[in-house]
């Protein structure tokens, strides 16, 4: 059974793979957009601003 979620999706697996799709699309547009070279390196509030990203 899957959590609760905005897809609708009661499979697991299933959840766990778009889940996935999103958050690697998302990664990639962050690190060819350039916006990923604004955040503070090595820092709570940079990686806070990648996950918000993200997620």
């Amino acid at each position: 059974m899957a959590l609760e979620n905005k897809f609708g999706i009661t499979d697991s697996a299933e959840l766990a793979r778009v889940e996935e799709k999103i958050s690697k699309t998302k990664a990639i547009a962050l690190f060819e957009s350039g916006a990923l070279d604004t955040f503070e390196v090595g820092t709570f509030k940079g990686l806070s601003a990648i996950h918000k990203y993200l997620f």
